[in-house]
Order: C-alpha cells, then structure tokens, then sequence
C-alpha cells in the first residue's frame, strides 16, 4: 500500500470530491511507485512470480494488470499474457511499456469478462479483489475463463495487517466482518479516495471454495533480500508482519 492516509470517520468531503479509486488520475504516478517500492517490486511481484513458476508457453490472464510491470516479467518469462484493467488510463501506459502488439483490453472484474470457456491456463489476480464487496460473480468467472486444471493465483491485503493498523489508529474493527473502509492516497500532486473491502480468512477461503476451487498454498512470504539494504526500516517490518496474503487455488 502506497502513500494512504486514514480517512477519520468525521470528514468532510470538498465541493467537488475526487473520483473513488479513480487510477486514471493517479496512472502516471501510481506506475512510478509501483516500479521501484518495496510493496510492490520487492515483496508482492517477486512473490506472485515465484507462486507461478515456471510459465513459459501458459496462457496467462493477468486480471486487474494495471501499467504492466507483472505482465511484463510474464511474457519475459515465456508466457502467453493477456491483461484486463478497469482503468484506460492504467492501460495507456501499459501499452508504452508493453508495445502495440500485448493483448491489453478495459474490463471491471464485477462483469463477465469478454474471453471464451476454458481460454486460459492461469489467471493470476494480484492485489484486485479487496477492491470488490462481492468475490462471488468475479470468482465464477475466472473459474470459467480457466481450463480444467488450471490455477488461479491470487494476493490480496492481509486481513489481520488491516485489523492491527485499524487498532493501532485507536479504531475497533470486527476481525470477523466484512466491511468497507477507506483510505486517501496522495501521488503525483493528487489526493484520491481509495475504497477497499476487507474480509477475514475464513470468508476468503470460504468463497474461494464455493467457486469450485481447490485450495493448493496459502503464502506469507518474505521481501526478497535485495530489499533490506535499499529499505531497511520496511524490509524489517515486513519481514515480521506480512502486508499481503497469497493463494494458489487450482481447478479440478
């Protein structure tokens, strides 16, 4: 998570608000922090790359793939990469990362998705469904779009790091529920609402199974070790609380 500041329960909101999750604005931005922060380039990437393996030839659906830095170390890793994103202007620069030729299309993950039965052998999902109040309808399409026996891998916030940062802000979360909460993000002179969903990890893996999959790695990794020179304060305190949680799911 990049740059958020809680939202108190008392604010006010300007005359013309922002956009809520409004990642067209943020795009520019938002492709800087996610290239070279720790979260994302030496922790969340790394991890989902390595939960893959090895990819070469797979057809990949990369389902929320936003500017494109994990749809490119997929396609340098031999895979056969297709990217959806709600945003355009996240895939704008997607496509001058990726050239006129990636397989790039604007999808919400909250709709079918416009790929055919059985199109891919993975979909990885990374840090896109705590975005959604419903896993449900998305969950039974990523179930469709993949083949029998393929994965879905997928990373999410980690709903106990959301508990513990919602205490530690003098709040009282419900571990148990699924709520809405909200956070501002403040890039490129911007400062955007961002709405999340959390759930608690029963609620995951109850969903996850309900859609027909089977659960096959529950993960909490490390920062990769290149992190800790560059970043030492949060290399530590990720080494010893994890800000994501990542499956691996597979079709029967």
């Amino acid at each position: 998570m990049l740059g958020m500041t809680a939202v108190p329960e008392d604010h006010v909101a300007p005359a013309h608000p922002a956009r809520v999750n409004d990642y067209d604005s943020l795009a520019e931005a938002y492709s800087v922090a996610n290239e070279g922060g720790i979260q994302n380039a030496y922790y969340e990437r790394p991890a989902i790359l390595a939960l893959a393996g090895e990819v070469a030839g797979r057809r990949i659906l990369d389902a929320g793939c936003g500017a494109g830095p994990l749809f490119a170390e997929l396609r340098d890793r031999g895979a056969v990469v297709t990217g959806v994103d709600a945003s355009p202007g996240m895939l704008g620069v997607a496509r001058r990362r990726l050239g006129d030729g990636a397989e790039l299309q604007v999808a919400d993950l909250r709709d079918p998705l416009p790929f055919p039965d059985n199109a891919f052998d993975d979909v990885i999902a990374s840090l896109v469904l705590h975005y959604l109040e419903d896993w449900t309808p998305t969950l039974a399409e990523l179930r469709r779009v993949l083949r029998t026996g393929g994965r879905l891998i997928v990373s999410v916030d980690h709903p106990f790091a959301i508990y513990a940062m919602h205490r530690m802000a003098g709040q009282k979360p419900h571990y148990l529920a699924t709520y809405n909460w909200t956070e501002e993000w403040t890039m490129g002179g911007r400062v955007v609402p961002m709405s999340f969903w959390n759930r608690p990890l029963h609620a995951m893996t109850d969903s996850f199974t309900a859609a027909g999959f089977r659960i096959s790695v529950i993960s909490e990794p490390q920062p990769v070790p290149a992190a800790r020179e560059r970043f030492p304060d949060e290399f530590r305190a990720l080494s010893q609380s994890p800000s994501f949680l990542f499956f691996v799911l597979e079709t029967d």
